[in-house]
C-alpha cells in the first residue's frame, strides 16, 4: 500500500483520473502570441541571459528558436567539434565564423569557443539571413531557418522553403524543438498518446528496478527510470532518448498545477539547469507518478512532490522526433 491506498484501488483511481482529466482538458490548446519567454531551466542558467537577449535580435527569431538551434547543434557544449570541424556551442565552420562571427561581449576579440561571442553570432547570422529573404512569400521564420540550412539563394529561387527533404526536415525539427524551450502561453494541449503510455507502465508495477534496465528478456524485463518511460512511449509509437535529461526536451512544459496523466516529471540536482536532471517518472494524476526509483525497490506509485522536483514535459511525437542525436566528440 502507498499512503493508505490499496494497490487495486489505486489502479482504478488512476483509470478514472485519466478519463476525467482528459475529458475536462479536451479542446484546450496552447496559444502563441506576444514575446516568447524561455521555460524554467530549459536553457542552462549560464547561457539563459544570452539566449533571452540575443533571441530577440530580429522579428524572425525568438529565444526559444535560438535555443533549439544551439541545443540541436551542440547540446550546449562550448568545446564541441563536429566530424567536419564545426566548432563551439553554435557549431560555426571556421570560414563562416571569419565572415559572420561578432564580438558579442565587447572584449575586443571574436572567439568561436566563447559562448558570449558564439551565441550572439548565431543570432546575428540568423538575422542576416532573415534580411536576405525578407521579401520571400510565406512564414518569415521558416524562410530564415530554410536559408540557414540551404542558403538564401535557394529560398529566393523557390519563393519559400525549398523542396529539399533535408531543409524541410530542418525547419520542422527546429520549430518542434523550440516548443520545448518556450515558456507555454496558456494551457498545453493534451497528449493523445498519454493513456497508452500509462497503460504500458501500469503493467510493470511490482517489477524490480535494474540500473540500465530497458526491459529486455536478458534483463528479466526490468527497468530503470528512463528505461521505463522510454519503453512506455515506445509502446505508442514515440521514440524517446535513453537518458532522462534528454527526454526533457521531447515536448512543451506544463506548470505544476496543469499536469495531466502521461506527462513526464523530472528531478534535478540543479533546479536552474535541465542538463542536471537525474530522474524521471510518469505522472498519473493526484500528485502521483509511476516510478522506477532505485536498486532494491520495485516499480511503484510515488508522490512527485520532492525538493528536487524540476518540472514536467508533455511528450509529443514531433517533439521527440526533433531531438538531436549527438555523435561522439560533438
Amino acid at each position: 500500500m502507498i499512503g493508505g491506498v490499496g494497490f487495486g484501488v489505486c489502479l482504478s483511481f488512476v483509470a478514472l483520473l485519466v478519463v476525467g482529466t482528459y475529458s475536462a482538458a479536451a479542446g484546450l490548446a496552447s496559444k502563441a502570441g506576444g514575446a516568447v519567454g524561455l521555460a524554467k531551466g530549459a536553457v542552462p542558467a549560464v547561457y539563459q541571459p544570452l539566449v533571452q537577449k540575443w533571441g530577440n535580435l530580429c522579428p524572425s527569431l525568438n529565444p526559444a528558436m535560438l535555443a533549439a538551434q544551439l541545443y540541436s547543434e551542440s547540446g550546449w557544449k562550448p568545446n564541441a567539434v563536429s566530424p567536419v570541424n564545426a566548432q563551439g556551442i553554435a557549431q560555426f565552420m571556421p570560414d563562416t565564423w571569419a565572415s559572420h562571427g561578432i564580438d558579442g561581449n565587447g572584449d575586443g576579440k571574436r572567439d568561436i569557443w566563447d559562448p558570449a561571442d558564439a551565441i550572439p553570432s548565431a543570432a546575428s547570422y540568423d538575422c542576416e539571413l532573415a534580411k536576405y529573404v525578407k521579401d520571400v512569400p510565406g512564414d518569415a521564420s521558416d524562410n530564415m531557418l530554410a536559408a540557414y540550412n540551404a542558403g538564401a539563394y535557394a529560398v529566393i529561387k523557390y519563393k519559400g522553403v525549398p523542396p529539399y527533404a533535408e531543409t524541410q526536415g530542418y525547419v520542422k525539427t527546429i520549430r518542434s524543438l523550440a516548443k520545448s524551450f518556450a515558456a507555454p502561453v496558456g494551457r498545453v494541449q493534451p497528449s493523445q498518446q498519454a493513456a497508452g503510455a500509462i497503460y504500458y507502465a501500469q503493467q510493470k508495477l511490482g517489477t524490480p528496478y535494474l540500473w540500465g534496465g530497458e526491459g529486455t528478456p536478458e534483463q528479466g524485463g526490468r527497468f530503470d527510470c528512463s528505461g521505463l518511460t522510454q519503453a512506455a512511449y515506445q509502446s505508442v509509437g514515440i521514440t524517446l532518448p535513453r537518458v532522462a535529461n534528454d527526454q526533457y526536451n521531447a515536448g512543451p512544459h506544463p506548470a505544476r498545477n496543469e499536469l495531466l496523466p502521461g506527462d513526464l516529471v523530472f528531478f534535478s540536482t540543479d533546479l536552474s539547469n535541465s542538463r542536471a536532471i537525474h530522474h524521471v517518472g510518469l505522472y498519473v494524476g493526484g500528485g502521483y507518478m509511476i516510478n522506477a526509483p532505485y536498486t532494491g525497490a520495485v516499480i511503484r506509485f510515488d508522490k512527485i512532490d520532492a525538493p528536487d522536483y524540476f518540472g514536467a514535459t508533455r511528450v509529443t511525437k514531433d517533439g521527440a522526433a526533433a531531438l538531436p542525436s549527438f555523435k561522439p566528440g560533438a
